[in-house]
């Protein structure tokens, strides 16, 4: 069975959250195959299960006065950011059926991201510090999932280009002193998102072990049935 991968561009985060809920609740009742979101958020913080307040560095009121929200979400893993020109990719699939253990399922989602970052020319690495992929001293991506009854969904964040400042009024991923960086910086110039997921169908074929059939967004269950 096909890889189902549809790219929503732009989206706000609580949208594709419940989104990624009802395809869990498909897959779950063996009406949906497994799918690939590929999207961008407006600028949001999200804190996981492990996630401590006092790794927000700055009050909430200053970030409601930016327009930026703190939610509370189910997946592993402590705070992120994610905004525009970060790539966001959630993969929500039967681990059962791909055989995959969670540790393998968080490993082949760095994999991703090494692979993507290579085509665009950087070298990255896992590092011991943390789950994700890191440049030198900085980290370029991060990952957090979550599992219901053996259906993996959340996922990775790779920044390509997004502004690096709002990573400073955290501790990402719960991590003091960490520098984040992008694609954009490492290479010294501008890089679309566009351009990044080029390869991405031909990367999820391969490590999924699956064929990836792209979809339009009007196939997804967007609302609940009446």
């Amino acid at each position: 069975m096909a890889i189902r991968l549809c790219r929503l561009g732009l989206i706000d985060y609580r949208t594709v959250r419940d989104l990624q809920l009802r395809l869990v609740g498909d897959l779950l009742a063996g009406q949906r195959g497994d799918t690939v979101l590929v999207t961008e958020h407006p600028a949001v913080f999200t804190l996981g299960r492990r996630g401590r307040r006092d790794h927000l560095l700055v009050s909430e009121v200053f970030l409601a006065e930016r327009g930026i929200e703190v939610i509370h979400i189910e997946r592993g893993g402590d705070i992120t950011y994610h905004g525009p020109g970060q790539l966001v990719i959630y993969p929500v699939l039967d681990l059962r059926r791909l055989r995959r253990s969670v540790t393998e399922h968080v490993s082949m989602l760095e994999e991703l991201m090494l692979r993507l970052a290579a085509d665009c020319g950087v070298t990255a690495r896992r590092d011991g510090r943390g789950r994700g992929i890191w440049c030198g001293g900085a980290k370029l991506g991060s990952v957090g999932i979550a599992v219901r009854h053996g259906v993996a969904y959340h996922g990775l964040a790779l920044n390509v280009d997004p502004s690096l400042v709002p990573f400073t009024w955290i501790n990402p991923c719960g991590l003091s002193g960490v520098r984040m960086t992008s694609l954009a910086r490492e290479c010294g110039r501008d890089i679309a998102i566009a351009a990044v997921t080029r390869t991405l169908p031909q990367h999820l074929q391969d490590l999924f072990g699956q064929p990836v059939e792209s979809i339009d967004c009007d196939r997804l269950p967007w609302r609940e049935a009446d």
